[in-house]
This record gives C-alpha cells, sequence and structure tokens, in this order.
C-alpha cells in the first residue's frame, strides 16, 4: 500500500480540525440558546437582584451602578427588562432609602426600594438576606415559572458580565451559583504590604486547595476550575429550588453557606464559579457581628492571627476529600458499612445506626468526621506556616493533575494502591 503523501495527511487534520472546530461551535450555541432561553423576557422581569442594605448610602449608589451596565458574554448592553433590582433597606437611620429612590432615577432597570424596621432579634444580615430573597420570590412566583433570585451586598460591585455569567451557568443545570469573591482593589493595598502579602498567601492556598477537593471529590456540575467560597455578596438559585429547601435558612451570619449546602443536601446543583465576580469592600468597621469586618479587625492587629478553620494542612485537605468522596458513594449506593468504618477507624456499627436513624448525607458526614481520629482537626493554620503547605499543596496537585492524564490507561481507572485502604496521594 502506498504511503499518504504529505498533502493528504495536511489534509486531514485541517478536516478533523474543521470537525472539531464545528463540533465546538454547535456546542457553543446549543450553550448560548439554553442562556438566551433563561433570558427570555416575555414575562415582566424574568430575575430580582436583591440588595440588602443597613445606613449604606455612601455605598449603594457604586453597587446600583454596577448592576446598571450589565454587559453580555459577548460586551453587548443588556436590555433594560432583564432583571429588576429590590433594594432592601432595613432599620436604617443614615437615609440609605433616600439615596438609592434618587438614584434610581438614572439606571434603566426597575429599581424597587422597600423599607423595613425589623425586630432587634431579627435586626442582622442574614435575616435581611431572607427577607429580601422572600420578598424576590413572592414577585417571581406571580409573574409566572422559571424565575431566579439573586444576590449581592450593598458594599460590593458586580463585575460587568455578572448577570449573564450566572444565567450561562444556570443555562448548564445547576440551580445555584456562588460568585467568586474578590477584594476592592484600592482598599485592601491601601491596609500595607503586609496585610495584601498575607491575604495572597491564603487566596494561593485556597485555589490549591480548591483544586485538591475537586479532583479527590470531584462533582461533575462542580468541576475544576471552581472555588470553595459561598457568600451573599453573589449568589443566583432559581426560585423552584428556593422554594423547595424552604428559602433562605434564617440565621444571624452565615446564611450563605447555609442555603448552599441545603440545597446540596436536597440533591439541587451547586456550582462555584470563577467566571462570576464580584468585588467587595474591605471595610473593617461592618454591619455584621462576627463577620467579615471583624475577622480583618483581627488579622490588622496580629498579621499572624489564625487563617479560617476550614484551611487544613494539605495533607489533611487531601485525605478528607477522598474519604468524603468514598464516604458518599458508599452512602449512597448502600455499600457495606464494614470496609468504610476500617478505613475511618470507626466501631463497625457507627455507620449502620446512622441509617437505621435516618441521618441525611450531611449528617451522616458531620457524625463521621467528628467520631474519626483520621479525619478529626488537630489545629487551625497561620500564614506563617503557609509557605510550606502551600509547597506541599502543589505536590500534590502535581501527583493528581499526572494521575488524571494516565488514569484511562489503568483498568477501571483506580484511584487507590491495591492492598491498601488508604487513598492514594501521591
Amino acid at each position: 500500500m502506498d504511503r499518504p503523501s504529505r498533502q493528504s495527511l495536511d489534509r486531514v487534520a485541517a478536516a478533523a480540525q474543521l470537525r472539531e472546530h464545528a463540533s465546538n461551535l454547535a456546542i457553543s450555541r446549543r450553550t448560548y440558546a439554553r442562556t438566551l432561553r433563561l433570558m427570555n423576557t416575555n414575562i415582566e422581569t424574568f430575575a430580582i437582584v436583591t440588595i440588602p442594605a443597613c445606613n449604606e448610602a455612601d455605598r449603594i449608589e457604586r453597587c446600583i451602578a454596577a448592576l446598571a451596565v450589565q454587559r453580555d458574554r459577548f460586551g453587548a448592553p443588556l436590555a433594560a427588562d432583564a432583571f429588576e433590582i429590590l433594594v432592601f433597606a432595613n432599620n436604617c437611620t443614615d437615609g440609605t432609602s433616600g439615596v438609592a429612590r434618587r438614584f434610581a432615577d438614572s439606571v434603566p432597570q426597575r429599581v424597587v426600594v422597600i423599607e423595613e424596621e425589623l425586630p432587634s432579634e431579627m435586626a442582622n444580615a442574614g435575616w435581611a438576606r431572607k427577607r429580601a430573597m422572600d420578598l424576590a420570590a413572592d414577585r417571581l412566583d406571580a409573574l409566572g415559572p422559571g424565575g431566579v433570585i439573586m444576590s449581592t451586598d450593598a458594599d460590593s460591585c458586580v463585575g460587568p458580565a455578572w448577570f449573564s455569567s450566572n444565567l450561562h451557568e444556570l443555562a448548564n443545570g445547576v440551580e445555584c451559583v456562588a460568585g467568586y469573591i474578590d477584594a476592592e482593589p484600592l482598599e485592601i493595598v491601601s491596609l500595607g504590604r503586609d496585610f495584601l502579602s498575607r491575604g495572597r498567601l491564603e487566596d494561593t492556598y485556597l485555589s490549591l486547595a480548591a483544586e485538591i477537593i475537586a479532583r479527590c471529590d470531584p462533582r461533575a456540575h462542580d468541576p475544576w476550575p471552581n472555588h470553595r467560597v459561598s457568600s451573599g455578596a453573589s449568589l443566583a438559585v432559581t426560585v423552584a429550588a428556593y422554594r423547595a429547601i424552604g428559602g433562605l435558612p434564617a440565621r444571624a451570619l452565615g446564611e450563605d453557606a447555609a442555603l448552599t449546602a441545603a440545597l446540596d443536601e436536597a440533591g439541587f446543583k451547586v456550582r462555584h464559579s470563577l467566571d462570576v465576580v464580584v468585588q467587595t469592600s474591605c471595610r473593617i468597621l461592618g454591619r455584621a457581628h462576627g463577620g467579615a469586618a471583624d475577622t480583618m479587625q483581627r488579622r490588622l492587629a496580629d498579621l499572624n492571627a489564625p487563617c479560617d478553620d476550614d484551611l487544613e494542612p494539605a495533607l489533611q485537605i487531601a485525605r478528607r476529600a477522598m474519604y468524603r468522596s468514598l464516604f458518599r458513594r458508599a452512602w449512597q449506593s448502600a455499600l457495606e458499612d464494614g470496609p468504610m468504618s476500617a478505613r475511618l477507624c470507626i466501631p463497625s456499627d457507627f455507620v449502620r445506626h446512622l441509617r437505621a436513624e435516618e441521618a441525611t448525607l450531611r449528617e451522616a458526614w458531620e457524625a463521621v468526621s467528628g467520631r474519626s481520629p483520621v479525619l478529626t482537626v488537630h489545629r487551625t493554620l497561620r500564614p506563617s506556616e503557609l509557605p510550606r503547605q502551600i509547597a506541599i499543596a502543589r505536590m500534590i496537585v502535581a501527583s493528581l493533575r499526572a494521575a488524571a492524564i494516565t488514569r484511562t490507561a489503568a483498568p477501571g481507572g483506580r484511584l487507590h494502591r491495591e492492598g491498601s485502604g488508604e487513598p492514594e496521594l501521591a
């Protein structure tokens, strides 16, 4: 048989590239079509962006302005009726609502400002967000099915394609999108070089930790690249999913993370997207007791103050993620509990008791994590320890990436060392 000429090989390669391009183009068109369907404005308003605000007269205009200039993913300005803005001004004494109403005349979107004086036991960020999102859900229910509630904070500015990027993620089949929260550049730099350096170390480690978790405990709807934060400064959730879990969990602090946890537990898909970006303030005098501002105050006073509780040593992050993945599969498949109990060094009947008590997956995992010495949190990291942990995390990530490349060559794509109950880390 004659060998093919170089020209014929080039033609074959070009044809293959053309087919691949056509395939990618078809996928892009399908995704874009789904996004357009989500942005259907046959109803008066499909989405409502909620902004809880307490004494935010000096920041609310910037927050609304960032929403007013939203663009689609191709750079074109969005239609004025693509969404409404709901400002929930609670317990304000600085005229926030008046500032918002006056500024509303300058923006193309419909801006609804609601003033309420919440009772003292509810006068906090969590309850204010819940009230705002509940009001949005009520209005969207009245407009018809398929609505989306979005949330940001009055001291935040969403990115120019924030709204469209949220819809793009929802169009891919998830019910909730948690956006990436970045610091307002001038404000964080003004806090000093040392504070900025600490933040850069933590962000580097958080990114590596997110990749380790995504590769060791993969979720098809939330693949790497992603992040691990659920913040009310950037949330989007379908009304159907929101109603299914009873709305935003009622709590003074941490309501945002509680929402995504409840959605995940109920079987809804949550995407932690790096394409949905918000810049938020770095103020050290905040509105929520125990919130981000209080944390920043402590770290300004002590640059080596402990990191967040979920920043564990790198090997423990990988170990926890691998065991969580194994436990999820065993729990959902009702597999025999003995081998899993042995790996986690817990009594053999512990998981059986949890099943008998009809614990949810999250409840069961929390119980197992608290009981297992393998998963016990021994200490909180400090910034001075991060350079070493970053180096270890990079080695773990390199190993996981290499394993991902070669996995298809291994029978069954095995991730565990033969004859060992310990997940493979290298």
